[in-house]
């Protein structure tokens, strides 16, 4: 009878356990499948198929270059998950109805979940547009931080993310001016981080820019819409690229309109670019 109970109770733990160890493992399995995947396109050594006008079939044949690598990142997009917590983040991520993902979540606690290879393109940056990029996904690091947009960032949580930022730009080489949040990509769709993102942190340890302390007036004829191009935003919406700039870079308000202090700010920052 002691056997049983101990058979029982040990059996409990390891149940306990597996559910705490192996939350993922389905989605884990599915991640090695699709990588798996991925990796027998790339080793695919097929010539070319093609013909001439005239229907004539072109020679062609394979032949290996010694000098390629995989195409790196070159920058960082900047989320808030809008949603209450971590785990129903990785739900979220961990489905395939959605339809979004990101290379990594970061929680209030400071934990930092990575969720996809930094060289593979993450789904977190949808309809988007910077400079001359309509493609963000392809070219970008996606971060996303558990926060429901409507409360300032945990320190802890900064702090992870800071030391995470130094990590990619260190291995990436990623330019200073290339950290960025999604409202500054989406203007019209997503206003993410937020006005509560401390931006000026940031900038501080060489993650993006931010206005000087003693900024220079902007001259009178100063262009803002073609200011506010340069730095890369798109302004084929107007109203929605300067709520989008004053989210990131005043952070007082997001009112489609330029005050005269909004036009020093945007004359200071963009003079960075």
């Amino acid at each position: 009878m002691k056997n049983y109970y101990f058979l029982l109770f040990a059996a409990i733990i390891l149940s306990s356990c597996s559910k705490k160890i192996l939350p993922y493992a389905a989605t884990n399995k599915v991640y090695a499948t699709q990588t798996d995947s991925l990796i027998a396109v790339i080793q695919k050594q097929d010539t070319i198929t093609l013909a001439d006008s005239l229907g004539k079939a072109i020679p062609s044949e394979w032949v290996g270059t010694v000098n390629f690598n995989l195409r790196k990142p070159n920058y960082v997009i900047i989320h808030y998950t809008a949603q209450d917590s971590l785990a129903q983040t990785l739900k979220t991520f961990t489905l395939v109805k959605p339809q979004v993902s990101a290379h990594y979540v970061v929680s209030k606690d400071g934990k930092i979940v990575h969720m996809l290879n930094d060289y593979l393109r993450a789904w977190h940056a949808g309809i988007s547009k910077w400079g001359s990029i309509s493609d963000m996904n392809s070219c970008s690091i996606g971060i996303e931080l558990d926060n429901n947009g409507k409360e300032p960032f945990a320190p802890a949580q900064v702090k992870s993310l800071l030391a995470l930022l130094a990590q990619l730009k260190k291995v990436y080489n990623i330019p200073t001016n290339n950290f960025i949040g999604h409202g500054d990509i989406a203007p019209p769709r997503k206003p993410d981080p937020g006005v509560f993102f401390p931006w000026a942190q940031l900038a501080k340890k060489g993650f993006g820019q931010w206005a000087d302390v003693e900024q220079q007036v902007a001259p009178e004829n100063f262009d803002y819409v073609t200011a506010l191009r340069l730095i890369g935003y798109d302004t084929s919406n107007l109203p929605a690229a300067i709520s989008a700039f004053k989210r990131h870079f005043v952070q007082t308000d997001d009112l489609p309109v330029l005050s005269c202090c909004d036009m020093d700010v945007l004359y200071n920052v963009y003079r960075k670019y």
